[in-house]
């Protein structure tokens, strides 16, 4: 029977961590095995600031998982974030020994290496190197060179880059959660496979993932990645306005936001408000919720702006770069109230909000098709694209053999051992005697003469 493929991918996020197992069924569609989730703690903007809470946090998000699924994780494809990543354009090429021969995988993989050996800035890594657009001998446009005849195999290439130590960080952070780090994925690459179609990344399309402490874009036209961004804002500096604004705690702050915020002050009503419990005793806030509209709003209309202004750098007012599809949302941020209508009234462009659904199993928990769960299920599919066996069933996993020590013993250990078991012997040999005579003569005979052999070895010996 073949082995089932089951693939564990870790959002490391910086308000919550989320460990999902999945497969696919027998449709392709991804089927979610379990799911774990625990508060992040140690992350901010993406980045790992505290080790040690991480580490528990990672741990904690595993356990569950483990338990809602049954199987026991081995490796995890981890989504990396976090202002450090930035992207460049570069353009490279091989010259090919034998023309005469068909270009293969071979070439391509060679190019691709040549391409990671780039000089980067002091304390920067290539995370990525991304393959757009070809060009044989002079021949440009080509997408797929495998097969085809040629000297001069050229390409131009997105190189997504980060800095070396936030990406160690978070490999020793999973190496020291008793796991191992099968993979890294740009987040905002694995939410673009969970919440959008081919054909939307034909026609041109901007996926804005708002998770809570960064803002991830991701550019795609004629089906390749285009542009990637990561923008230090996020969801937390929006509750962080209302806590300032308000006058209340980060709790009370982010359950305002979930509960009654929206992004678009002219919905509410000047005589809607909300009565918050005041601390230990203390009388309780009444907060309008214009108002709070007016906090989100202002705050909100920075972030998407920032996110415009990369996708004027990335050149989207050329008629030939035009983003066809729009924009799609996604992330926590994308659940705010009227963001959708904003981001269009903004930008002018077509917008939608990105579930993951569509490549989810029939059956599965509507609770995983929410935004908040689009780079979890995008890096489960990357870690199943991968062929990885991150996963085995728990009755499987067979418990280490006890491996058999031979006790240590000292020379004064066994003297006395001897000494004991020959006073044993010489009372049985006694008790013998009283019985039987004559055997017992024989046995006190045999044993006095080895006990004065031993005697007699031990003073030789000693000498």
């Amino acid at each position: 029977m073949e082995k089932e493929n089951i693939a564990v991918g870790l959002d490391i996020g910086t308000t919550k961590i989320v460990a999902m197992i999945g497969k696919k069924n027998e449709y392709g569609k991804l089927e979610i095995l379990g799911v774990g989730k625990s508060k992040s703690l140690g992350v901010a903007r993406g980045v790992v600031n505290n080790i040690t809470q991480t580490i528990q946090s990672i741990q904690q998000a595993i356990h569950e998982a483990e338990n809602n699924s049954g199987y026991k994780i081995k490796d995890v494809v981890v989504g990396i974030a976090g202002q450090h990543i930035r992207s460049i354009q570069h353009t490279d090429y091989i010259s090919r020994n034998n023309p005469e021969e068909v270009i293969g995988g071979a070439d391509i993989q060679l190019l691709i290496d040549q391409v990671n050996k780039l000089a980067m800035l002091p304390g920067e890594e290539i995370i990525h190197v991304l393959p757009q657009e070809f060009k044989i001998d002079g021949q440009s446009e080509i997408k797929e060179p495998i097969g085809m005849y040629g000297g001069r195999l050229e390409s131009s290439f997105h190189v997504v880059v980060g800095q070396a130590s936030s990406i160690r960080n978070v490999g020793r952070c999973i190496q020291s959660s008793g796991i191992e780090l099968s993979g890294l994925t740009l987040e905002p690459l694995a939410s673009s496979d969970a919440v959008l179609s081919q054909e939307e990344k034909e026609a041109g399309v901007a996926l804005i993932d708002i998770g809570g402490g960064t803002t991830d874009l991701a550019i795609f036209k004629d089906g390749i990645i285009r542009h990637t961004a990561v923008i230090p804002f996020g969801g937390n500096v929006i509750s962080d306005d209302i806590k300032e604004g308000c006058s209340i705690i980060e709790k009370q702050a982010e359950l305002l936001k979930v509960k009654f915020g929206s992004a678009w002050p002219g919905e509410n009503k000047d005589n809607e408000i909300v009565s918050i419990p005041g601390l230990r005793g203390r009388e309780p806030k009444e907060i309008s919720l214009k108002n709070l509209s007016k906090i989100i709003h202002a705050r909100v209309v920075e972030i998407v702006e920032q996110v415009f202004t990369e996708i004027k750098a990335y050149g989207h007012e050329d008629p030939r770069k035009k983003l066809i599809a729009g924009i799609v949302l996604t992330g926590g941020g994308a659940q705010l109230k009227h963001i959708k209508q904003l981001v269009e009234y903004i930008t002018g462009m077509d917008t939608r909000i990105g579930y993951p659904n569509e490549h989810l199993a029939g059956d599965s928990d509507e609770e995983f098709s929410s935004p908040l769960y689009a780079t979890a299920v995008g890096l489960v599919m990357n870690s199943i694209e991968n062929k990885t066996q991150s996963a085995v069933r728990m009755d499987e996993v067979t418990p280490p053999k006890p491996v058999y020590r031979a006790p240590v013993v000292r020379r004064e250990e066994v003297i006395e051992e001897r000494e004991i078991q020959e006073r044993e012997q010489e009372e049985e040999n006694n008790n013998f005697a009283k019985k039987e005579e004559s055997t017992g003569d024989k046995i006190k005979r045999s044993f006095f003469d080895r006990y004065v052999d031993k005697i007699k070895d031990f003073l030789d010996n000693a000498e």
